[in-house]
């Protein structure tokens, strides 16, 4: 049987060294097998070294791509002065496409467009793209063969959430209710089941405080024109002062 206590300073010291999360698998990697825990000790250990943090400034938590240490949220504040970095500020019209693609993925953009009643900005799209938010997971099936796209694992992680089921219901996102209301998602609990892109990953998707949070305001006409008439308007979807992840 192996020692547990041994076990949770070899994974501690594994996540703070990886600078990226780590799976069970990757975990138990770090052993030979001869020594190899079993999948039941490398629980048990994760699960007191998550316990052991219960009082830190650090926390364990588990997301889609493994598990890793964070700041936690409410000292958060005072850790974020060691970055010189502003925090990144996304308009609404970049936020709204953001949650229109996370809640009907996968869509095209004539959709989103269609939805919102306003065109999307190529910026917005390649600012998306560039985080790493969202990619093209296939085309559909209609003249022109437009893309598709959904949200990423990358995504998830970076709104620490660990698979779709804990995407909160469309009911409780602000600022977005003024939506085509057949955004709605059925079921009752609101969760959306996971879906895998071509290579198996899995299209995730994000929390609701992201859609408002340091969003800027835009106009709507009731009316919708091209997307040439509203890629000006649109065309500021980011004030680049990027702020690093604040992972351990």
């Amino acid at each position: 049987m192996a020692d547990i206590t041994q076990l949770k300073r070899i994974f501690e010291a594994a996540l703070l060294g990886a600078g990226q999360p780590l799976t069970l698998a990757q975990l138990a990697a770090l052993f030979d097998e001869l020594d190899a825990p079993t999948h039941e000790e490398i629980a048990r250990a994760l699960e007191e070294l998550r316990t052991d943090c219960d009082t830190r400034g650090i926390e364990l938590v588990e997301v889609a791509s493994g598990f890793r240490f964070q700041v936690r949220e409410d000292v958060h504040a005072w850790v974020s002065r060691l970055w010189t970095e502003r925090q990144t500020r996304y308009s609404r019209a970049l936020l709204e496409t953001l949650a229109l693609i996370a809640y009907r993925q996968p869509i095209t953009r004539a959709e989103i467009e269609q939805i919102r009643g306003v065109g999307v900005a190529s910026s917005i799209v390649k600012t998306l793209e560039e985080r790493e938010w969202v990619r093209v997971v296939g085309y559909r099936d209609l003249p022109g063969k437009p893309a598709l796209f959904g949200t990423t694992r990358a995504f998830l992680d970076y709104f620490n959430l660990k698979s779709l089921d804990q995407l909160p219901p469309l009911s409780e996102v602000r600022e977005i209710e003024d939506l085509d209301p057949q955004l709605a998602l059925g079921g009752g609990d609101g969760a959306i089941p996971a879906t895998l892109g071509d290579d198996g990953e899995a299209l995730v998707d994000v929390s609701p405080d992201a859609f408002t949070e340091d969003a800027n305001d835009e106009a709507r006409s009731e009316d919708a024109p091209s997307p040439d008439e509203t890629a000006a308007a649109n065309d500021a979807d980011v004030e680049r002062d990027d702020t690093p992840e604040h992972t351990a």
